[in-house]
């Protein structure tokens, strides 16, 4: 069994990426800020029990959502919007090195949670189907099938752009 690094250098190798994370959800700096000391404040009261330590940046991601749908439903800022199964044309190259980095991020925030989420995870984090399907609490085909309805959606936005 692994060891468990201290505190410290578990908050300085995953800090970045879990508050770009809290950020993608929450779309706001100081909710990210919050969500992402919360985050460490469980760990720092429940770590203590994760049976697998390398599983430690799955748990951190994990948690973090489930404060973020916990604060959002306090809220009632969670909103379930209808699947839009239309299918997006393709970008030309053109249109793609004209895109501007943030109409892609106002395009990427505008999308609903369900398919920001996995697609926030697996392009920009770079978790693994599994580690998505871990994270989210879901089977790795509602994975697979939310990250094509969300390039299928980000897509058709970033076409008016």
């Amino acid at each position: 069994m692994a060891e468990v690094p201290p505190f410290e250098r578990i908050v300085e190798a995953h800090y970045e990426n879990l508050y770009r994370f809290a950020f993608s959800l929450s779309q706001n700096q100081n909710d990210a800020s919050d969500l992402v000391q919360q985050t460490f404040s469980i760990y720092a009261r429940k770590g203590h029990q994760l049976r697998e330590p390398e599983k430690i940046k799955s748990w951190l991601f994990t948690t973090l959502r489930r404060e973020y749908l916990a604060t959002a439903r306090r809220a009632n800022r969670f909103v379930d919007e209808p699947v839009d199964d239309t299918k997006a044309s393709e970008l030309t190259e053109d249109r793609i090195s004209n895109l501007d980095i943030d109409s892609v991020l106002a395009a990427l925030g505008s999308l609903p949670l369900e398919y920001r989420e996995p697609l926030t995870l697996y392009y920009l984090k770079e978790h693994s189907y599994r580690e998505i399907a871990d994270i989210l609490d879901v089977p790795i085909g509602t994975v697979m099938s939310r990250l094509s309805r969300a390039k299928a959606k980000l897509r058709a936005l970033l076409e008016d752009v």
